[in-house]
């Protein structure tokens, strides 16, 4: 756990996403293997179509699913149809997802694959604080489609304490708040990180990350309970994945 968050602070402190060769001893072999097929969104650095190795956490989980045992498809989607197509089956899983008890009806959870920090983001002109939820009071917040921001903030939100408006990319997000558009902008702070100095260099003199976690949480794959060969699956991927991690090969995926 110490390791990957010294890893990524790197990456948030550089920008930099560096993919490692990947390790599994049977990687060369991955064509004789049963092929599954995944449903994941876009959310570099971790997930990502055009990224390298389609990003840091695919690249992880092609190589524990080669050690379980099988070679991965990645089809990337809206993150609500990725959920509700696999929901019903048309896929072997889906990735990654923070915990909801609601998602639970749907899917078995793996163990955690990924932590994640959350943070309000807001312009550098704003003078913009907050400690408790009633602090947004009156507030138009930005955020990502399908996305939960923790029962605290989803709880306020019902509440009206403040107002959200959901788009489907970071870049729009940010966007959308140096332009005056919202009043803040909640995201996890790699992920806001890489698209400021890759998709939006203009905007880093322009907006500011508070220092105070919205949420830390962890990130689960998730087996569709439609499917009788879920159980099986979560087993040898958890296996494969607690090996990577006694091993010490996880933290090189994020390192």
């Amino acid at each position: 756990m110490r390791n990957y968050i010294r890893s990524l602070a790197f990456i948030m402190a550089t920008g930099l996403l560096a993919v490692p060769i990947a390790t599994s001893e049977t990687q060369t072999n991955q064509g004789t293997l049963p092929k599954l097929e995944l449903s994941v969104g876009e959310w570099p650095p971790f997930l990502g179509e055009n990224l390298p190795k389609q990003g840091l956490i695919a690249n992880l989980l092609t190589d524990v699913f080669i050690d379980a045992g099988y070679q991965v498809e990645f089809n990337f989607l809206p993150w609500i149809r990725a959920y509700q197509v696999t929901a019903k089956g048309d896929y072997a899983a889906t990735a990654v997802w923070m915990f909801k008890e609601e998602r639970a009806e749907d899917f078995y959870y793996s163990d955690p694959v990924l932590n994640e920090m959350f943070v309000f983001i807001y312009r550098k002109d704003d003078s913009f604080d907050w400690t408790t939820m009633e602090d947004l009071q009156g507030k138009l917040i930005g955020g990502g489609l399908g996305y939960s921001y923790g029962a605290e903030f989803d709880e306020a939100l019902e509440q009206g304490v403040f107002k959200q408006i959901r788009l489907p990319t970071v870049e729009q997000n940010l966007r959308m708040l140096a332009a005056g558009r919202t009043d803040v902008y909640a995201e996890e702070i790699s992920v806001a990180k890489y698209t400021l100095n890759n998709f939006a260099p203009d905007l880093k003199n322009e907006l500011v990350f508070h220092t105070k976690p919205i949420l830390e949480n962890q990130s689960f794959v998730l087996f569709p309970k439609s499917d009788p060969n879920s159980l099986v699956l979560l087993e040898k991927f958890n296996e494969a994945l607690a090996s990577f991690r006694q091993s010490g090969r996880y933290d090189n995926y994020l390192d």
